[in-house]
């Protein structure tokens, strides 16, 4: 049962939308990609994203995107795995990024959630482990 597993807490991995040219999108605009980001030292086994969209729509109805699971059975140490490419027509969506992993034997589980309006070009930051390309880290 799940109340029997013990989580620790998440260090040190993170979620980044970066803007990318490579990814194009409908418009002729640059699509953006959604990276996980490991900086721990130990690798990242069987890992687990489920990602989704939810929010107001502009007449004030629920919108709820499809939900993606992706697996990446193994993420090196401070490593980068590209996880999708996101449109920005959804950024005035919550969007999740649900990430479960092992680290050895133990399981760890975190939500990611960039609120609307928090990935944005005028938010980027240099990212490390991207060579400093600019992008917005969760958190």
């Amino acid at each position: 049962m799940k109340k029997d597993i013990t989580f620790r807490p998440v260090e040190g991995v993170s979620i980044a939308v970066v803007p990318d040219s490579m990814v194009p999108v409908a418009g002729e605009q640059p699509g953006w990609q959604v990276y996980l980001l490991n900086m721990n030292e130990e690798v990242l086994q069987n890992v687990i994203i489920s990602s989704n969209g939810y929010g107001p729509g502009p007449e004030g109805e629920t919108i709820r995107t499809s939900t993606l699971r992706h697996v990446l059975p193994e993420v090196p140490p401070q490593a980068v795995a590209a996880v999708e490419p996101l449109d920005p027509a959804l950024f005035h969506l919550y969007n999740q990024y649900w990430v479960s992993y092992y680290i050895g034997s133990q399981v760890f589980d975190k939500k990611f959630v960039f609120e609307p309006g928090s990935i944005a070009t005028d938010k980027l930051t240099p990212i490390a482990l991207l060579d400093q390309q600019p992008g917005v880290l969760h958190g």
